[in-house]
């Protein structure tokens, strides 16, 4: 029973939250399930590195290189663009938690309180900027590479 609500619910629930937000931003047909299944597989992430890590920073950092590359890998096997891959899967690990209680904290002036959960919070989003800008870098310049070492690249005189 732990098993189920410490893995497969919340597994269960980002992959439908991502469904939503897939018909949201108008993706069709078998893209809503890919869009969900990389929500899922991103929290999935999140969650068993956990015991690994012991850093929420570092476990979003790791979550969002899966998605990253996952979205890379079924934007080029559907040939559709990364970004609705990405960003629809992106959504468990947005930190709105922590940008809700960093605005609660500077509105009642808890200055102390707020400076931490806006650190955090700021940790939060940098991770997930950074994983995903490593991912798409690494897929640029491999495809760059590809390109200028291909064996079937015309050789001029």
């Amino acid at each position: 029973m732990e098993l189920a609500t410490k893995y497969l619910l919340p597994v269960l629930y980002a992959f439908v939250s991502c469904g939503g937000f897939a018909i949201i931003y108008n993706i069709h047909g078998p893209g809503i399930l890919i869009c969900s299944f990389g929500g899922a597989l991103g929290w999935l992430t999140y969650l068993l590195s956990a015991p690994l890590l012991h850093s929420d920073i570092a476990q979003i950092f790791v979550a969002a290189l899966v998605i990253s590359a996952y979205a890379e890998i079924m934007a080029r096997i559907r040939k559709c663009p990364v970004t609705g891959y990405l960003l629809v899967a992106i959504f468990p690990l947005v930190p709105g938690g922590g940008i809700y209680y960093t605005m609660e904290y500077a509105l009642n002036g808890e200055i102390d309180q707020f400076l931490a959960s806006f650190l955090h919070t700021l940790g939060l989003a940098g991770a997930i900027a950074v994983g995903v800008l490593l991912v798409s870098s690494a897929v640029r310049m491999w495809g760059a590479f590809r390109r200028h070492f291909s064996p079937l690249k015309e050789v001029r005189p």
